[in-house]
C-alpha cells in the first residue's frame, strides 16, 4: 500500500532529515508550506470562453477556485498594460496541498510523455521546487476527450528549507522522481 505524502513526511522524512542534518527538534525539519499552481493567459486575454475553460480545469485539478492575477506595471514589449489580467493562480495549503502532492507524484508525473525525472536544477537556492508542465491533461481529473484548449502550468512547492541541499533531500524523501 502506498503511503500518503503527509503520513510519509510525519513517519519517515522527519526522522531521516533529523539524522542527516542533525536537527534537535521536529519543528526545525523543513516542510512544504504551500503550493502555487499558476498559468499565464496573456495571449488569449480577449477570449473569455477559453479563460473560463482554463479556470474550470484549474479548479478541478486543484480542488479550489483560482484567482485571476493582474499586471502590476505596463510592459510595452509584451503589450501589457497596468491592471490587465495576465494569469490565473491557486495557492494550496493544508489537506488540499498534501492531496495535490500525492496526485502529482503518483498520477500526473508518470503520465507525462517521455518523463525522465525532475531535474535537480529545479530546486532553487532557497529549497523551493519549480516544475513546468506543458500539458494540463496529465492530471487524472481532466478528460482529454472534452478538452478544447491545452495549456501549460507552473507548479511551485514552497518550503521552509534554508538552502538547496535541504530542499533537494526533502523532495527526494517525499518521493519526487528526481534525476
Amino acid at each position: 500500500m502506498i503511503k500518503s505524502a503527509k503520513i510519509k513526511y510525519n513517519e519517515d522524512v522527519i526522522s531521516k532529515m533529523k539524522d542527516k542534518f542533525g536537527y534537535g527538534n521536529n519543528l526545525a525539519v523543513p516542510r512544504v508550506e504551500k503550493i502555487i499552481v499558476n498559468t499565464g493567459i496573456g495571449k488569449i486575454n480577449s477570449e473569455k470562453d477559453r479563460i473560463e475553460e482554463i479556470v474550470k480545469d484549474l479548479q478541478s485539478v486543484t480542488g479550489q477556485m483560482p484567482v485571476k492575477t493582474k499586471a502590476r506595471k505596463a510592459i510595452s514589449g509584451f503589450k501589457i498594460r497596468e491592471n490587465m489580467e495576465i494569469g490565473i493562480k491557486t495557492t494550496l495549503r493544508g489537506k488540499r496541498m498534501w492531496d495535490f502532492i500525492d496526485r502529482l507524484i503518483n498520477a500526473a508525473l508518470p503520465r507525462t510523455r517521455d518523463f525522465q525525472g525532475i531535474s535537480s536544477n529545479s530546486v532553487d537556492k532557497n529549497g523551493n521546487l519549480n516544475i513546468g508542465i506543458k500539458e494540463h491533461i496529465i492530471f487524472p481529473e481532466i478528460f482529454s476527450e472534452k478538452v478544447r484548449n491545452i495549456f501549460s502550468l507552473q507548479i511551485t512547492l514552497a518550503t521552509t528549507a534554508k538552502d538547496r541541499k535541504e530542499g533537494l533531500e526533502l523532495f527526494k524523501l517525499l518521493g519526487f522522481p528526481m534525476k
